[in-house]
């Protein structure tokens, strides 16, 4: 029997609710570029990953003019799902869910491509709200917080999509959960329609004429983000807790990641290598000079870049300037992790009240 995800996460495997021990499990993330899937079975250390895909299809490619989903990036989007579908059957999947992300949510006719999704892939999607995608976000990454030395401390996280921008303010406190994870209590969270394709759509690929990086360009795209973050600056008061040191900062998004792949100098990305690092600013920008001071062609044929990639990660590093100067931090926790991972705990945490339930 297939998997399908709805609203309300079911449990397809017969004989009723079971645990989490019971099940294989999938968490589908659809965003305004990437489509990404993991397929983990439980273990006791939280989950370990059997299976995986990651495609950029660029599902929002000129959305920010036309506010719909063009059919090239949804055939080619279809084209990754059922790749995805091949893996969720292969692997037997029990319990799946399928979100998609920003350009789903802005695209006049996200609810009409969610239904063709459904028709030829026999996946589910389901569009979720900002709100609900940094508590996902925030759940996958909270390992990489640091317990704090005093009673409660701060910390921001941040994830650079294609179409959006995400930042949630936390707290963290003293007391951590059973399984070692830091309390934390999302204080704020905002969204900004900023992301690596709406920026390079709305300012070009901030190249000059031989394909390297504009500085009046780049310096451009980073003034219009800071313009947008300030407001919610302003309103939680986050630089000045920056300024009296309480706060930790991570960071999950492709920019990132790439970045640490370039400091490290790696001869080809290694998640291993990555996910879980902590950079200083001063690493991160040695990264990121490297980077600009390539053109186009060398940035598609770096290993931890790519073809796919070279024309939008200059949009990416100046949101990350963006953010490292409006709360200069000093370093941040690198997360090769996020979304994914957050359903995958939430899909085994419903495994396990309903086999409580059930035993009551």
């Amino acid at each position: 029997m297939r998997a399908s995800a709805t609203g309300q996460e079911r449990d397809v495997k017969d004989g009723g609710p079971q645990g989490r021990w019971s099940h294989t499990y999938a968490a589908l993330d659809l965003g305004t570029n990437n489509c990404r899937l993991l397929v983990a079975k439980p273990d006791n250390s939280g989950f370990h990953v059997v299976d995986a895909f990651s495609r950029i299809v660029r599902l929002g490619e000129g959305l920010g003019s036309s506010n719909a989903l063009s059919h090239p990036a949804m055939d080619r989007t279809i084209d990754a799902l059922r790749v995805c579908r091949s893996k969720i059957d292969r692997n037997g999947v029990t319990r799946i869910r399928a979100v998609a992300t920003e350009a789903c949510r802005r695209a006049d006719n996200g609810a009409e491509f969610v239904s063709r999704v459904r028709a030829e892939t026999d996946i589910a999607l389901e569009i979720i709200a900002p709100d609900e995608e940094a508590e996902l976000a925030l759940v996958g990454c909270s390992p990489l917080y640091d317990a704090p030395s005093e009673a409660k401390s701060f910390a921001l996280l941040f994830d650079i999509g294609g179409g959006s921008t995400q930042i949630t303010w936390l707290e963290l406190e003293a007391g951590q959960h059973a399984n070692g994870d830091v309390e934390t209590r999302i204080l704020g969270c905002i969204s900004i329609p900023c992301g690596v394709v709406t920026l390079s759509e709305k300012f070009g690929s901030g190249e000059d004429a031989q394909g390297r990086s504009s500085p009046a360009r780049y310096a451009e795209i980073c003034d219009h983000v800071r313009g947008l973050l300030a407001p919610f600056d302003d309103q939680y008061g986050i630089s000045a807790r920056v300024r009296d040191g309480a706060v930790q900062m991570v960071g999950t998004s492709g920019t990132v990641t790439t970045l640490t792949g370039v400091y490290l100098k790696l001869p080809r990305y290694d998640r291993g290598r990555v996910d879980g690092r902590e950079l200083e600013f001063g690493q991160l920008e040695g990264a990121r000079d490297t980077l600009l001071a390539l053109d186009r062609d060398d940035r598609a044929a770096h290993p931890c870049i790519g073809l796919q990639r070279a024309d939008l990660v200059i949009a990416g590093c100046a949101i990350l300037d963006a953010i490292c100067d409006l709360w200069p931090v000093g370093r941040l926790r690198v997360a090769d992790r996020g979304l994914r991972e957050g359903i995958l705990h939430g899909l085994m945490r419903s495994a396990d009240r309903e086999s409580t339930s059930a035993r009551n």
